[in-house]
């Protein structure tokens, strides 16, 4: 009798708490619209205005997941006898509400609010001050933003490092700890190989893109490529904006933007390919898992092992651009004649040190990621101070990669991430590479005519493997229990550090 009545009562908490993740996961998908309006095609005049408007939706969403209705599902669905009746998808929709639960619950509402104000502020600041090389006035907004960040890490709590409690949002369990030698490895092997390549006589003829490619041909050439990667345009778009992003607004609303530029070919094709990874995770998480939280990717990390995965050990391939190449040549003829694949594929792989983070050479991205982990934990840690930011910047850029940015646009300007919070995502970038090699390592094992598949176009075999693997799972597992799942071992730097070796080994003669 106490079973049945448990089983009734555990039935109702699970219905309750279904519907207050539904509730939930209805306003973020809107919430996500209305982020995706403001960065594509939202009049500028509109968006302070509009900026309450989204501040007022995302505190409510804010305090319905840590209402008292949720707090108390949460406490009857976390109990182990309870928890273990619950089947694993459940399970990890109360893991992760959990964990959102007890580190919101620490933060007030009215400081939620003002954070979420500040963001889009922040963020409208930084698009002016990028454009007009203007640090300056992007500063207080940035000090602002640096000092939320420093009461959210007391807010959530940590053992060791403040920036520990604020890497963990995007990448749980991840420490300083843990992260400094993958990246202490990383960061070693990567420096020795360019200072070998640099030494090299063997150079690519990277001028063949000093030239004027048509912006109306780049985007033609864009919307093929997506496609034919499997991108769905029934269940999604591809727009411009700033700076590119893909942003999912429910498994049949999967959005991408990208960036043309007349003398940039290169930063279009790749980074619309990039974007498209992102893309193809979220239209390919079970569609059960609409409507529930476990709906998003395991994490910004693993999410960015799969942009990274077909940006460039699928998009950066000579068996690709075999494939790829002839229909490029069509759309630019004049500009890409008398340029050999060889030559074309050595020169999209070329290495050299370069001022921009989303332009930057597979070997030296990773460089570029370090340097932006080091001044966030600085900022967290009191260590380093937002005003001096552009000479730390500039100092760090020397010491990482040998060159100096002659302007805050083209330097500590450069990317928005500071401007809405996203202080902690950086190393998910790295980690993207990191994760993305390991699983590459396992593709090749399990499926030995990988490449071949690459040059005959055969994507959808590769997308099979992807979404078999990881994209149907969401976030029904944390991303080291996922990783460990593909590819049976912890994340280890090896798998990069070996591919990077032999790809520009290979590629300079080394």
């Amino acid at each position: 009798m106490t079973q049945q009545v448990l089983d009734e009562t555990v039935q109702q908490a699970v219905k309750q708490f279904t519907e207050l993740d539904e509730k939930i996961c209805h306003f973020t998908n809107i919430m996500g619209l209305l982020g995706w309006d403001a960065r594509t095609y939202a009049p500028k005049k509109g968006k302070p205005i509009f900026a309450k408007a989204k501040g007022t939706l995302s505190t409510e969403t804010f305090k319905l997941s840590i209402s008292k209705e949720m707090g108390e599902c949460l406490e009857k669905l976390s109990q182990p006898d309870v928890f273990n009746q619950l089947d694993p998808a459940t399970q990890a929709c109360v893991r992760e509400r959990k964990q959102d639960y007890d580190k919101s619950k620490q933060i007030p509402s009215n400081v939620y609010n003002e954070y979420v104000v500040l963001a889009s502020n922040a963020n409208d600041a930084w698009e002016e001050a990028r454009a007009n090389d203007d640090f300056a006035h992007f500063q207080p907004y940035l000090e602002k933003m640096i000092d939320m960040k420093k009461r959210f890490a007391e807010y959530y709590g940590y053992e060791k490092h403040p920036y520990d409690a604020l890497l963990d949002e995007f990448e749980p369990g991840l420490t300083v700890e843990k992260l400094d030698p993958l990246f202490a490895d990383l960061r070693e092997s990567s420096i020795n190989l360019l200072n070998r390549i640099q030494q090299s006589s063997r150079k690519p003829r990277t001028e063949i893109f000093n030239q004027t490619f048509d912006i109306e041909k780049q985007k033609q050439f864009a919307h093929f490529i997506i496609e034919k990667l499997g991108y769905d345009l029934d269940a999604g778009r591809l727009d411009e904006t700033t700076h590119p992003f893909a942003m999912g607004i429910n498994t049949g609303d999967v959005r991408i933007t990208t960036r043309y530029e007349h003398d940039n070919m290169r930063m279009a094709i790749f980074g619309t390919i990039h974007e498209t990874g992102h893309a193809l995770y979220e239209q390919g998480v079970d569609a059960d898992y609409e409507g529930r939280v476990i709906r998003r990717g395991a994490s910004f990390g693993i999410h960015e092992s799969q942009s990274r995965f077909l940006e460039n050990f699928v998009g950066r391939t000579k068996e690709f651009w075999m494939y790829f190449y002839d229909d490029l040549k069509t759309h630019f003829p004049h500009e890409l004649s008398g340029v050999s694949l060889e030559e074309f594929y050595r020169a999209i792989n070329s290495v050299e040190p370069s001022l921009i983070r989303v332009e930057a050479d597979e070997l030296t991205y990773n460089l570029h990621i370090m340097l932006r982990y080091e001044i966030e934990k600085g900022l967290i840690a009191g260590d380093i101070e937002v005003k001096d930011l552009p000479q730390v910047w500039n100092e760090k850029f020397e010491d990482y990669l040998g060159i100096t940015p002659p302007s805050n646009r083209l330097g500590v300007l450069q990317d928005v991430h500071w401007s809405h919070g996203g202080v902690g995502y950086f190393p998910s970038y790295s980690l993207g590479n990191l994760y993305g090699a390991q699983m590459l390592d396992k593709v090749l094992k399990d499926m030995p005519d990988f490449y071949s598949h690459i040059q005959n176009g055969e994507f959808m075999k590769i997308r099979e493997w992807l979404g078999e693997n990881v994209h149907q799972y969401g976030k029904l597992y944390t991303p080291g229990e996922l990783i460990k799942k593909v590819t049976g071992e912890e994340l280890n730097s090896k798998y990069l550090v070996d591919y990077l070796e032999q790809k520009f080994s290979k590629l300079y003669d080394l």
